[in-house]
């Protein structure tokens, strides 16, 4: 394995996304979901990255990428069509010691970005190295389907309950066990039917199995 699967908190950090286009959005906009400090730098950019810029959300850099532009930067995303423009960033990055993500250039990145399924706070990231991205996106779909929206409220319970047990059940074998029968059981099935009020009951039950 080539990759070490990681997941990096980016609040409040510097990344820079060179480029304007719609992969460009993409980019700036899951950075910004990431809590990010973003910043793109193009000479021009889509309307939706335009009015996240007006309202402050990204900041906007309306030029031609420099070396200069991603010095103090966390992290970087080029997301250009220009070869020239992109082994420029490369050598800087490799200078500035930036992580570096080149768009549909897995060899001269030192880290590429997951096909990912978002679910509140649960993600299931999906890779194949770089190797097919058809592939990892194909996976993608068919682990969408297996893990609906109804994991997002699903985590959400998990995690108020962890808290409940954490401050209530002194035993750590006892903790565990409870964590297991919550992640066992089959009161996901329960929201998957819109039965919420028979889902929190499930739990509060499962809680008082001491």
């Amino acid at each position: 394995m080539r990759y070490y699967p990681v997941f990096l908190d980016l609040k409040n950090k510097k990344c820079v996304v060179i480029g304007g286009g719609s992969v460009a959005e993409r980019k700036a906009v899951t950075l910004l979901s990431c809590k990010a400090d973003v910043c793109v730098i193009s000479p021009d950019i889509t309307p939706r990255l335009r009015e996240l810029a007006k309202k402050k959300k990204l900041t906007y850099i309306k030029k031609r990428y420099e070396d200069k532009d991603i010095k103090n930067a966390f992290l970087v995303v080029a997301a250009t069509n220009n070869r020239a423009a992109n082994k420029a960033v490369f050598a800087a990055a490799k200078k500035y010691k930036c992580l570096l993500n080149i768009v549909d250039k897995p060899d001269e990145s030192n880290f590429i970005v997951p096909s990912l399924i978002s679910r509140g706070d649960l993600t299931i990231a999906v890779s194949t190295g770089g190797k097919s991205p058809a592939l990892a996106k194909q996976i993608r779909k068919e682990l969408q389907q297996r893990y609906g929206k109804e994991y997002e409220i699903f985590i959400k319970a998990m995690g108020k309950a962890r808290e409940q047990v954490l401050k209530s059940v002194p035993s750590e074998k006892a903790r565990r066990q409870i964590f297991t029968k919550l992640a066992k059981s089959n009161i996901i099935n329960l929201l998957k039917k819109g039965n919420r009020k028979g889902f929190y009951k499930e739990i509060e039950n499962i809680l008082r199995m001491r």
